[in-house]
């Protein structure tokens, strides 16, 4: 199984530059789609029996959504990049079809998660996602929790982005969540999709560990990661990702799994879980905030 995904090579098929299928990822929940739209393009497809959020990676789309309950449509303004601001996002149930078009063009993320409920299509504005910022010193990153539990509804599927400033380290201390164990950790299958700030027309890149969480045994990737990259996690500790120098770091983050609670509970790496203690020490990295969400309108 592999689970370091390049950009263009194993993580495209068919109309995606990424698709990651429950089927292809060899688990059960969790689904990943990114469509690249030329102006005036369009794509549909099938919800199937999964939930997906339509997340525009840069520029926006119309998004128009019709099952046995009625058609839907939503206007995405999106965004200029992923390093440019917050974005808008359009909720599509199971069992819909679903077509994206683009008068201007841009690239599309499709979150996904096998699920059972089937919930109400729904239209979340940028002023309405949640900013994080998370740890201090060189462990600063910002969270954008447009799809984390406990801040926007869904059956299965979680989902956050994470933006992290060139030298830093992201996704830290190491932490998994492969095991059952009520109230401290979930089990949750996860995706990370990369992209990276470019300075002076270079791209970017970074690097990202996945360790085994028992007896040597399971997920085991140290992967230089690149634009358009993707990196599955169905088991063990995850992080570092880290962050070269010069260049933002940003990773789309999808999560889903068979438990009855849909919530992020995480057990962080014994030998490295003291870091945390450090934080109220240090300040978060100034360059912090990359960007706010818009404040909404009266």
């Amino acid at each position: 199984m592999r689970y370091h995904l390049p950009a263009g090579k194993t993580a495209a098929d068919g109309p995606y530059a990424v698709d990651v299928t429950p089927e292809s990822a060899g688990w059960g929940y969790s689904g990943l789609r990114v469509v690249h739209l030329a102006p005036g393009g369009s794509h549909t497809f099938d919800s199937g029996g999964s939930e997906w959020i339509v997340l525009p990676l840069s520029g926006g789309c119309t998004v128009a959504s019709a099952d046995d309950f009625g058609p839907e449509t939503f206007e995405l303004g999106g965004r200029d990049s992923v390093f440019s601001g917050v974005t808008d996002f359009a909720y599509v149930p199971r069992d819909a079809r679903t077509t994206l078009t683009s008068t201007g063009g841009g690239r599309f993320a499709l979150t996904g998660a096998r699920c059972t409920r089937r919930l109400p299509a729904r239209y979340v504005p940028a002023s309405s996602v949640p900013v994080e910022l998370r740890g201090t010193g060189n462990c600063s990153r910002q969270v954008n929790n447009f799809a984390a539990a406990g801040t926007f509804e869904c059956d299965r599927l979680i989902a956050v982005e994470v933006l992290t400033p060139g030298g830093n380290w992201s996704s830290f201390p190491p932490h998994k969540h492969d095991e059952h164990r009520p109230g401290e950790e979930s089990v949750l299958e996860e995706i990370y999709y990369f992209e990276f700030a470019p300075h002076d027309g270079t791209p970017g890149l970074g690097y990202q560990r996945v360790s085994p969480s028992g007896q040597g045994q399971g997920t085991d990737v140290l992967a230089e990661v690149r634009d358009g990259d993707v990196v599955l996690i169905p088991d063990g500790w995850h992080g570092p990702s880290m962050a070269v120098p010069g260049h933002h770091m940003y990773y789309l983050n999808v999560m889903a799994g068979p438990e009855p609670e849909r919530a992020w509970l995480i057990r962080d790496h014994p030998d490295h879980a003291w870091i945390r203690d450090t934080w109220p020490e240090q300040p978060v990295d100034p360059r912090l905030p990359l960007y706010t969400a818009p404040e909404r309108s009266a």
